[in-house]
């Protein structure tokens, strides 16, 4: 049977250099950082030597760098510290935000009483730039909250504009950009962005560890997790010192090679939505993710034209072909109920049509494309 894995936003397969750097960490630097002995002075180095590495990479100091267990907690660390440590009483954000942001905020509204706005979103799956504008002219202490890339559909945020409308209006600016660092070269001093949250494993690198970003001078958050002074007493408990040397592999990697895995990537985007236009004639594509100006090149999410009874296993049906893909977030996984992005942007109509994300990374082939497209044209026809 063939074996295909086209989700990639969910999470990615860890690169060799990435998997024998861990390997050589756990292996002769098994030391806590925190300790004082040699064992964990080298340990705590090699934690020194990634954020800076990582730091560097985004054009920012080391000191703006905290290691997280991912973005999950990253984004969580920034709304919740934001709220009860900053003042912020209004965040802004959209309905088709993660749910780290979006279950969070909900529950900052309920614990704490914060006013949340939702800026419009177009059926394209982007912001109503004129509406948050909107938003922001208020005398509220406020946060917008606002994700680099859809994870869904692949929509990419005008992240500098954001972040210059957000100082223009005394507003602080964080966004989840899980979905774009390690895909795109971002330059954190020219984008005024306050807080970005990344995780490891959506580029190659290892689960259970990322970062947030928190630009000096923003304000003095307070840790999420505490019972120690790790991370500058942002985020206590020892640190994994393997899967953060591993992440800071995988990023320098992936910025190394940029260019040329983008192409790949770009051009096998490109041949899936040419093949299965030409193989089921009525497929239609969510929000802008056929569109590579306005969309992110490692994702398409499709809407299929098939029928009701054939599409209620459809992800299950694909999985015994050995075809792995999504109907939305990995976080969502088993649940009944139908993607709140694709809620916000499609017709009644639409939605009761099978919609399935597929993501593509650098391991990928025209081949793999081919066989998914003739597994899917047989349920559609």
């Amino acid at each position: 049977m063939n074996s295909v894995y086209f989700d990639n936003a969910a999470t990615t397969p860890l690169r060799k250099d990435v998997i024998h750097a861990i390997s050589e960490v756990m292996t002769t630097h098994f030391g806590n950082p925190s300790s004082s002995h040699s064992f964990g002075r080298s340990s705590k180095a090699l934690i020194e030597k990634s954020r800076k590495a990582i730091a560097q990479s985004l054009n920012v100091s080391a000191g703006e760098i905290i290691f997280t267990s991912g973005g999950t907690e990253a984004d969580n660390l920034v709304l919740n510290s934001a709220v009860k440590d900053l003042g912020i009483t209004h965040i802004i954000t959209t309905k088709i935000e993660h749910h780290a942001v979006l279950h969070t905020v909900e529950k900052l509204q309920k614990d704490c009483g914060i006013t949340i706005s939702y800026v419009d979103v177009k059926p394209s799956g982007h912001i109503d730039y004129n509406h948050l504008e909107d938003l922001l002219k208020t005398d509220a202490k406020t946060l917008v909250s606002l994700m680099h890339i859809n994870n869904e559909i692949g929509s990419v945020l005008d992240i500098k504009k954001v972040a210059n409308l957000c100082k223009l209006n005394k507003a602080l600016f964080h966004s989840d950009a899980v979905q774009s660092i390690g895909h795109y070269n971002l330059d954190l001093q020219d984008i005024q962005v306050d807080f970005v949250a990344a995780a490891a494993h959506k580029f190659h690198g290892p689960k259970g560890v990322g970062f947030v970003f928190i630009r000096k001078n923003s304000g003095l958050l307070k840790p999420l997790i505490v019972g120690g002074e790790q991370e500058r007493g942002l985020r206590a408990g020892t640190e994994s010192v393997h899967n953060i040397v591993g992440m800071e592999k995988a990023l320098l990697l992936a910025q190394a090679n940029l260019e040329k895995e983008v192409q790949h990537i770009k051009e096998l985007k490109g041949y899936f939505i040419d093949t299965i236009k030409a193989a089921i004639p009525n497929v239609s594509f969510n929000g802008s993710s056929n569109d590579f100006d306005t969309s992110t090149y490692t994702l398409v999410n499709v809407c299929l034209p098939i029928d009701p009874k054939k599409a209620a296993m459809l992800l299950f049906q694909l999985d015994l072909k050995g075809i792995a893909c999504s109907k939305g977030s990995a976080c969502q996984s088993g649940s009944s109920q139908k993607s709140h992005v694709l809620s916000e942007i499609l017709s009644d109509e639409d939605l009761e049509k099978p919609s399935i994300r597929f993501s593509f990374s650098i391991f990928n082939t025209k081949k793999e494309v081919d066989y998914v497209v003739d597994v899917l044209k047989t349920f559609a026809l």
